[in-house]
């Protein structure tokens, strides 16, 4: 069984759009891409590390057409990234030129592929195919980059019809220009009480 893995740059509101440049996805008229830009330091640069340790990728359609369009070319900024599996969700590609890429079509495919042997596989950006995977609770773990910033508007993390969950806090940190870096593990059905006073 391998588990999937998200890793997300996300605002205090929640919004994942454009993390890494102005260009990066401008859709709905979102004018803050790169709002990360300000907050990387040292910490920052090693947990990143860290987290582009080779695995497979699980990448909604835009993400995908982004990094096939950037990655190919700077494999040395992200070793391993051209030999690693990429699975794609998508319902209208089907073949790319960027190596080791595999397409999938439905949420039995990815069943399917959490189901086999493997390397855990890694989900960068996607966020509407995240919506998807957490509608059908197939996320095990978040690995969340969380900047000291609201934006307002933009494509979120969370959205409606996400399946209630409980995740569990494994791992965090909070560097030097106010990021916290948080990782969860899936942590079974939401609990619910009365609070004493």
């Amino acid at each position: 069984m391998r588990k999937i893995i998200v890793l997300e740059f996300i605002t205090l509101d929640g919004v994942m759009q454009a993390p890494g440049g102005p260009e990066e996805d401008t859709s709905g008229g979102f004018k803050y891409g790169g709002w990360t830009a300000p907050y990387g330091d040292e910490d920052f640069g090693k947990a990143l590390e860290k987290q582009m340790k080779p695995a497979d990728l699980l990448l909604g359609r835009k993400t995908f057409e982004i990094f096939a369009s950037y990655w190919p070319t700077r494999a040395t900024e992200w070793p391993g990234i051209n030999d690693v599996t990429k699975y794609v969700m998508s319902g209208t590609m089907k073949k790319a030129d960027w190596e080791n890429s595999v397409f999938l079509e439905s949420v039995a495919d990815i069943e399917k592929l959490k189901s086999s042997e493997g390397s855990d596989l890694q989900v960068w950006g996607s966020g509407e195919f995240v919506h998807t995977l957490l509608e059908h609770d197939l996320v095990d773990e978040l690995c969340l980059k969380i900047f000291p910033v609201t934006l307002g508007n933009g494509k979120k993390l969370f959205g409606e019809g996400i399946m209630p969950a409980a995740f569990t806090l494994t791992e965090s940190l909070i560097t030097s220009t106010g990021v916290i870096i948080a990782n969860y593990k899936r942590a079974g059905e939401v609990k619910t009480g009365t609070v004493s006073a």
